[in-house]
C-alpha cells in the first residue's frame, strides 16, 4: 500500500464519477438528514428562528442527558461510580440549491459527578467541532460526494458506525462518495478516525487510515437486502508480539444479509474475514453474527421473539508470530453484545435470546438474556471499546465468561422528546472468577433526548 492518503481520495472520487455514469436517477438516499424537520405538533425554539431565516439556512440540535452508574467496576466490589452525562449538538445547514450543502455541527459533552477514570474522553469534550463537511449531490441525483469531517455508518453499524451512545460519539476526516441506482447503492470512502481531546481541538492521527467500499442490493433477493463490503485499515506506530515496531495493513471482507420471511419471521446475518500483516506477523481472523426473529402479527403488543449467536476469533498463542484476534474496527457496538458493554466482537462466543413488546403506541420494552464464552481461553476478554479487561495467557481459567440479563424501556413522547431507561447485570463465570475478584457488574441508566 504505497498510495498516499490524498492519492486514495482522488482515486475514490474518480471511481465515483465513473460509476455514476451507469447509475439511474431512481431513489437517491443522498445526504443524511442531520437536522430534525419541523413538526407542527411539537414545535421547538429553533422553528421560530428558522422561520426568520432564508430557506437555504437552517439550525437544529439535540440535547441529551443520561444519568448512569455502576457497581462492581472491573468486577471489584469496591469499585463504583454514579454521574450525569450531558451532550449538546448544535447544527447549521447551508443548502443554496438542491445539489450543494455545507453542514456544521458543534458539540459540548460534559460528565457531572464522575469520580473514576477515565475522566476525559469518551465522557468529556469541551465545545468542539464534531462535523464540518461540504457535499455535492442530492436526492434527485444518482451521485453524491462529501468532503470533510463526517459520520460513517454502514449496515447495522456492527463494523463501522458513529457510536452515538458514547457521550463524544465518533466522526472521521475524509471523503465519501455514493452512487445509487434502481437496484443498488455503493459507498466508497477514504478517511481517518478523529481523536477526541477534552480541552484541545479534535483531530485525526496521521498514519491511521481507513478505506472501504460498502454496497447494498435491496432487490437482488425477494424481501431481503444483500450488503457485500470491503474495508482496509492501515495503522502505524504499533508493535509485533515480539515487541518490534511495525505497520499494520489488513483487509476485512464480508457481507451482511438481512430480510423477512413469510409468517412473521425475520433474519439477519453478517460474516467477515480478515487477513493481512503487522510488521513480520501475519493476521488471520474471522467473525460471524446470526439472528432469527419471529413477530406475532395482528395481536396486542406485537411481541417479537428472537435468538442470536455471535462469534469472533481469538489468538491462541501470543508468541507464534500470528494474530488471530478479530478486530471489530469502528463499530456502533453499544448493546449489540449486552447492555453493560463489557463484551465486544473480539475473542467471544455469545448466545442471546429475548423479546420485544409494544406496550402502547409510545411505549416499548425489551428483555434479553446473554451467555458468554471466550473463543480461545488463551486470549483476553475485550469490552465494546476493544480494550482487554481480563486475560489468562495460560488458558487454565476456563472459557465461560458469565451471563447477563438486560431490560430496556422506551417512552417516545413525540417526534422530539424521548425517555429511556435500562438495567444490565453481568454475573461472572469461571473465567472472570479466576482472573478478577469476581463481583457482579451492575449498570442502570435513565436518559432523556430532546431534538430541537
Amino acid at each position: 500500500m504505497r498510495f498516499g492518503f490524498a492519492g486514495l481520495c482522488g482515486l475514490l472520487l474518480t471511481a465515483v464519477c465513473v460509476l455514476g455514469g451507469t447509475a439511474t436517477s431512481q431513489s437517491q438516499p443522498s445526504l443524511p438528514q442531520q437536522q430534525v424537520q419541523s413538526d407542527a405538533s411539537s414545535p421547538s425554539p429553533m422553528d421560530y428562528l428558522n422561520n426568520q431565516l432564508p430557506r437555504w439556512m437552517r439550525f437544529s440540535g439535540q440535547l441529551r442527558e443520561r444519568a448512569e452508574g455502576y457497581t462492581g467496576g472491573g468486577f471489584n466490589p469496591a469499585n463504583d461510580d454514579q454521574y450525569v452525562l450531558t451532550r449538546v449538538w448544535i447544527n447549521m445547514s447551508l443548502q443554496p440549491n438542491d445539489w450543494t450543502q455545507f453542514f456544521f455541527q458543534g458539540m459540548d459533552a460534559r460528565a457531572f459527578g464522575k469520580s473514576a477514570t477515565p475522566a476525559g474522553p469518551p465522557f468529556r469534550d469541551d465545545m468542539d467541532l464534531r462535523q464540518a463537511y461540504f457535499a455535492l449531490g442530492s436526492e434527485s441525483r444518482p451521485v453524491s460526494v462529501r468532503f470533510g469531517r463526517q459520520e460513517l455508518e454502514f449496515g447495522d453499524g456492527r463494523l463501522v458506525g458513529a457510536l452515538p451512545w458514547a457521550n463524544t460519539a465518533r466522526t472521521f476526516d475524509g471523503v465519501r462518495g455514493s452512487v445509487v441506482g434502481e437496484f443498488f447503492r455503493v459507498d466508497l470512502f477514504a478517511a481517518s478516525v478523529v481523536k477526541i481531546y477534552q480541552s484541545d481541538f479534535d483531530t485525526y492521527v496521521p498514519g491511521n487510515n481507513f478505506y472501504g467500499a460498502y454496497s447494498s442490493f435491496p432487490k437482488l433477493i425477494s424481501k431481503s437486502t444483500l450488503q457485500p463490503f470491503f474495508f482496509w485499515r492501515r495503522q502505524s506506530g504499533l508493535k509485533t508480539e515480539a515487541g518490534a515496531p511495525g505497520i499494520s495493513n489488513y483487509a476485512t471482507v464480508g457481507a451482511r444479509w438481512t430480510g423477512k420471511l413469510p409468517g412473521g419471521f425475520d433474519y439477519d446475518t453478517t460474516m467477515a474475514k480478515q487477513s493481512g500483516s503487522l510488521g513480520s506477523e501475519s493476521i488471520g481472523a474471522w467473525a460471524g453474527h446470526w439472528l432469527g426473529g419471529y413477530t406475532v402479527e395482528h395481536t396486542r403488543y406485537s411481541p417479537r421473539f428472537f435468538a442470536e449467536y455471535n462469534y469472533a476469533s481469538g489468538d491462541h498463542n501470543a508468541t507464534d508470530n500470528h494474530r488471530g484476534t478479530f478486530d471489530q474496527l469502528y463499530p456502533t457496538g453499544h448493546d449489540k453484545y449486552g447492555l453493560t458493554d463489557l463484551v465486544g466482537w473480539q475473542n467471544i462466543e455469545q448466545t442471546r435470546a429475548g423479546a420485544e413488546v409494544k406496550l402502547t403506541k409510545k411505549v416499548s420494552a425489551t428483555a434479553r438474556y446473554n451467555l458468554y464464552w471466550l473463543a480461545d481461553s488463551h486470549d483476553a476478554l475485550y469490552n465494546a471499546s476493544a480494550i482487554a479487561i481480563a486475560r489468562d495467557k495460560t488458558g487454565t481459567s476456563g472459557r465461560f465468561v458469565g451471563q447477563e440479563p438486560d431490560v430496556i424501556t422506551t417512552y417516545k413522547v413525540n417526534t422530539r422528546l424521548t425517555f429511556a431507561g435500562g438495567y444490565g447485570r453481568l454475573i461472572p463465570g469461571t473465567f472472570l472468577n479466576h482472573t478478577t475478584k469476581g463481583a457482579s457488574y451492575n449498570y442502570p441508566y435513565f436518559m432523556t433526548v430532546y431534538d430541537f
